[in-house]
């Protein structure tokens, strides 16, 4: 074994990490040691490993050796809070002396290929054709696969905690009852679900707000989940799920609309034309929330990431502000915005280790790479949350009637109330049920 090579392997991560307190285990069974206490091993499984691992980009051939198995890090989550605390210039540095350090001790760069666990999508990006096979990518993984780590109405997305020790049955329930008591929803009024996943939402705000819903998704898999759960709980004639993307919502409008988990997957340059989407679909004085993951200002967009190579192909994260403006830029009044970013932060504590649970059900649902794919993305959004350097935000906006009225209540309180007893509709609303509506567009 070339051990001069395998310490020159540990010195170069070490710099590029800033830190020595790690361990490199080699598929010599010889073990690097650096630092006491150790934080983390990394454990190169094969000689193959070290091509991986050189073989592109640092953050996607840190991915690809992971995913594939050539790579192991135990424990995964200080390993990653190491790395997002890297500053970029120091992994610009260190990154060519790791790949010198490799070489010397045999590696090929360029043997690294690209796995199946993988997205390869073709054509012009978000074009309908290509946004709808990037959410194929993601989302039409069995359905048992990912009810393995979410809770029993299959959201997937942030939960709403009141306490750390809230289980997560009931900070979803929770979250679904925020958005529908923050767009005030009441009974027979016509809710929107842009993204609306297996459903979760547009049943609920049905079930227990007397609403009439639509639900959109891309995801063949989702639409079907969904059509069948809103047949089972014999809510069918009240919640409509559709394959449609938000581009081509038209002649319809709604009285609100929810867009839980989506914005992160409408592109930067589609961003404007999404807002616009949501205003025309929504009747004046209609509300609309706003769900999604955000960056800080100014962060930039790494085509070569982990999470757009293997996780959401073309997804692209904005500040809080840029979405505030493209909304108030479409028409659409904001009128409050809230971070959720420690309760992610939760929520995605809950998913891991639900997944660790039903680790060996995880590897025959959807494959072992694949499995590997989300614990490691599971892993890294929970440091990432943590750490600040992504969020998520719910946006609220109005679409103002023609005298300025937003429907808005003065005090934020009124939203954090028992939202259900507004399933009876009010006067106001029930004077106006037994006039004409806009005609819907035939699907």
């Amino acid at each position: 074994m070339n051990t001069s090579g395998a310490r020159r392997l540990h010195r170069a991560l070490a710099r590029l990490l800033g830190t020595d307190r790690f361990h490199v285990a080699l598929w010599t069974g010889d073990v690097i040691e650096g630092g006491a206490p150790p934080a983390f091993t990394l454990a190169l499984r094969s000689r193959h490993a070290l091509d991986v691992l050189v073989g592109g980009l640092p953050e996607r051939a840190f991915g690809r050796a992971y995913v594939t198995g050539e790579l192991e890090i135990d424990p995964l989550e200080p390993f990653l809070e190491r790395v997002a605390r890297t500053p970029a210039w120091s992994v610009a540095t260190g990154w060519p002396r790791v790949v010198a350090a490799a070489i010397a001790l045999g590696a090929r760069p360029g043997r690294g290929t690209p796995g199946d666990a993988e997205a390869h999508l073709r054509g012009l990006r978000h074009s309908r054709a290509r946004d709808a096979a990037a959410v194929r990518h993601h989302y039409d993984l069995p359905p048992e696969f990912y009810a393995l780590f979410l809770d029993r109405t299959m959201t997937y997305s942030c939960a709403y905690f009141e306490d750390e020790d809230v289980d997560l049955d009931t900070a979803q329930r929770a979250k679904l009852d925020l958005v529908c008591r923050k767009l005030r929803l009441r009974a027979d009024e016509r809710l929107l679900d842009v993204g609306c996943g297996w459903g979760s939402l547009v049943l609920h705000a049905v079930r227990e707000y007397g609403v009439r819903a639509v639900g959109i998704t891309l995801s063949p898999r989702q639409l079907e989940v969904a059509r069948r759960s809103a047949a089972e709980a014999g809510l069918q004639h009240r919640a409509e799920f559709r394959l449609l993307d938000y581009r081509d919502i038209a002649g319809e409008r709604f009285d609100a609309i929810a867009s839980v988990g989506m914005i992160e997957h409408v592109g930067r340059d589609q961003l404007r034309e999404y807002a616009r989407s949501l205003q025309r679909a929504l009747r004046p004085g209609g509300r609309a929330l706003v769900h999604g993951i955000t960056c800080r200002p100014q962060a930039r967009l790494n085509r070569a990431s982990f999470i757009n190579t293997f996780v959401f192909p073309d997804g692209e994260l904005e500040d809080a502000g840029r979405v505030v403006r493209e909304l108030e830029f479409a028409g659409l009044e904001v009128r409050d915005v809230e971070s959720l970013r420690e309760h992610y932060a939760l929520t995605l504590q809950h998913w891991r280790r639900r997944l660790d649970q039903h680790w060996d059900d995880a590897v025959r649902l959807a494959g072992e790479r694949r499995a590997r794919v989300w614990r490691l993305y599971m892993t890294g959004s929970i440091v990432g949350f943590r750490l600040g350097s992504i969020a998520i935000h719910q946006t609220l906006a109005v679409r103002p009637t023609e005298t300025g009225g937003s429907g808005v209540p003065l005090l934020r309180s009124d939203w954090y109330r028992d939202g259900r007893r507004r399933r009876q509709a009010s006067p106001a609303r029930a004077r106006t049920q037994a006039a004409p509506r806009e005609p819907a567009a035939t699907h």
